[in-house]
């Protein structure tokens, strides 16, 4: 009988064979376009820090503000006595952010997503996922008791049909922003769907608050959804806002049954205050300098002309996600590495985050980013495919 260690290095060395194995970056300076790692510098396409608030001296002003106030840690859960003031005021300035009556702090989008979609359904229930849904969505509607089913990425017709053949209570989850493919959730759709079967619709909103609608009110400002249309929305704070954390925002009865149902809120400890109070923040510079966002969406078209001039696969995306395909595993890898070696770093995706042979660069962009360091990105990306002579089609 082999050890646990021996298994498990028979299982990490199958990792390595089959070129999936991940390795971190150890981060030496402050989140931004450009950074300090293990000891170099690179510009960084890889972060989602959209709106460039992530290191913003008024954030950590706010963040030094509310340790010297409330402390580092919260030191208890929100039920005992770790809920804050700074929680509490945050929690109003989100609800009214989102149009919605009520929101809820969690400490991470995926215990927002598990708990939420496990207070919500039991074993009589039925859950209905977008294929491509993240790794939390589709945890919870896996670790919940209700039957659970996938359907066609965007696609309401093969789930009208995996709704009409079942009855009770249904849930529909979908992500917002698709994280590695940048396409938005086809939401009005879904809406209508969903009043058609009686169904509740949530959506995790991680990746277009902050970026999407003309004040920054994500997906469902863009396409002009309320609460009656989009009854649970989740948001995250550690992307566009800059900070860490997240947030589901719906009706008073869907927030008090959170707070009494959702595990993941109930059994943990509490968002430190002064992440809290940092994000209060950010909020405000968020929805008050509208020209981060104009800024970004100028430099999304300005580098998907660059790339599409290359002749590269860029997938369909107005969000600052832009993945180009190469498909193959290897050859995305060699190509990203390629590309730290001439001092640039983007997210190198394989599978399992996205299906066998759609392996990409994820790029990502921030309102921090210039002309310039697209320019000498697409540069770097070009003269890479050519010394390769490789054409990805």
């Amino acid at each position: 009988m082999l050890s646990m260690d021996q298994q498990l290095s028979i299982k990490l060395a199958q990792r390595r064979e089959d070129g999936l194995y991940r390795q971190r970056y150890s981060l030496q300076s402050a989140q931004s376009t450009g950074v300090e790692v293990d000891g170099k510098n690179y510009v960084a396409f890889c972060s989602n820090d959209y709106l460039g608030l992530a290191s913003h001296p008024s954030v950590i002003d706010g963040l030094r503000k509310g340790a010297e106030m409330f402390g580092v840690g919260s030191g208890a859960s929100h039920l005992i006595y770790g809920h804050s003031h700074e929680h509490q005021a945050l929690e109003e300035e989100l609800a009214a952010f989102t149009r919605r009556p009520k929101a809820l702090l969690f400490s991470t989008g995926y215990m927002a997503n598990l708990g939420t979609i496990l207070a919500l359904t039991n074993k009589n229930d039925h859950i209905f996922e977008d294929r491509l849904n993240h790794a939390s969505l589709i945890d919870g509607g896996i670790a919940s008791q209700a039957s659970f089913s996938r359907f066609r990425h965007s696609d309401t017709v093969d789930l009208s049909n995996k709704m009409d053949i079942v009855t009770g209570k249904k849930l529909v989850v979908t992500d917002g922003v698709f994280s590695m493919d940048g396409d938005l959730a086809a939401l009005p759709d879904l809406v209508r769907v969903c009043k058609k079967q009686q169904s509740w619709l949530m959506t995790d909103d991680a990746h277009g608050l902050g970026v999407l609608g003309k004040n920054g009110g994500g997906i469902a400002e863009h396409f002009g959804l309320g609460l009656e249309e989009l009854p649970v929305l989740v948001g995250t704070l550690g992307k566009a806002f800059g900070t860490f954390g997240a947030f589901v925002a719906g009706s008073e009865a869907l927030i008090e049954t959170l707070i009494q149902y959702a595990r993941t809120y109930i059994y943990t400890t509490a968002l430190p205050p002064a992440v809290a109070s940092a994000t209060r923040v950010s909020l405000k510079i968020l929805q008050q300098e509208t020209w981060r966002r104009e800024k970004l969406n100028s430099l999304i078209a300005y580098f998907r002309d660059g790339a599409e001039a290359l002749g590269v696969d860029l997938m369909p995306s107005a969000t600052p996600i832009q993945p180009i395909l190469f498909h193959d595993d290897a050859l995305v890898v060699k190509v990203g590495n390629r590309l730290k070696d001439k001092g640039f770093l983007v997210g190198i995706i394989r599978p399992p985050t996205v299906p066998v042979n759609s392996a990409r660069l994820r790029i990502t962009l921030s309102s921090q980013h210039t002309e310039d360091q697209v320019d000498a990105l697409l540069d770097a990306l070009d003269g890479i495919l050519i010394d390769l002579r490789t054409v990805v089609k």
